[in-house]
């Protein structure tokens, strides 16, 4: 373990003999601990700090949908679910508001980033008309996804159904951003050259 932490420095000075005469296993059965335990505790310890360190989300779930979660720890993006009475049926081409029942409380400096579901886009041309649609810190009215049908075919949306992606981001809101208006900008490399004016290659 790390004789340089504050537990080390503990249990050092709870030995009930001369620490400097024993091993580290000595030492640690004389106050009646173990490595195995010591290695749980700190580990403990850290998994601790680091909850203190998340960023804290408040939300309202007005569905009877599960809570909104990050499957796995290195998601991204948490799933959103359509929170209906009756099925929607979302023609070729056609525009729907989608709500989910969620509402958020945003921390300062944080948005909302609400985004498509690959597997939908991929298979049936299901995407979000607005991507990525802006959740700002100051709304916390219902979450309504604008999807739109770019596939060939009818496609049907039942209550519950993973229609979209929330993804919580960092931003540089207007509190912390100021606009300086000048007559004449720096010189860059690229200077005006336009959207898509490098090619592909």
């Amino acid at each position: 373990m790390d004789k340089t932490s504050n537990t080390w420095k503990e249990i050092m000075s709870l030995a009930k003999d001369n620490p400097k005469k024993m091993d580290d296993s000595a030492i640690l059965r004389s106050v009646g601990l173990d490595e195995e335990t010591i290695k749980k505790m700190e580990e403990d310890s850290v998994e601790g700090a680091k909850e203190k360190l998340k960023i804290q989300v408040n939300f309202l779930n007005k569905s009877n949908n599960e809570d909104p979660k990050h499957k796995y720890l290195d998601d991204s993006g948490m799933d959103l679910r359509a929170n209906l009475e009756d099925d929607i049926i979302l023609k070729s081409s056609e525009i729907k508001l989608i709500p989910t029942g969620l509402h958020f409380e945003l921390p300062e400096s944080m948005e909302i980033q609400v985004r498509p579901r690959s597997g939908l886009a991929a298979k049936n041309g299901i995407t979000v008309l607005n991507t990525p649609g802006t959740v700002d810190r100051g709304y916390t009215g219902e979450i309504k996804v604008i999807l739109v049908n770019l596939g060939k075919e009818d496609f049907n949306i039942s209550h519950g159904d993973r229609i979209a992606q929330a993804v919580v981001s960092p931003v540089i809101s207007g509190r912390w951003c100021r606009l300086n208006k000048k007559n004449k900008l720096g010189e860059t490399n690229r200077s005006d050259g336009g959207f898509g004016s490098t090619g592909i290659n």
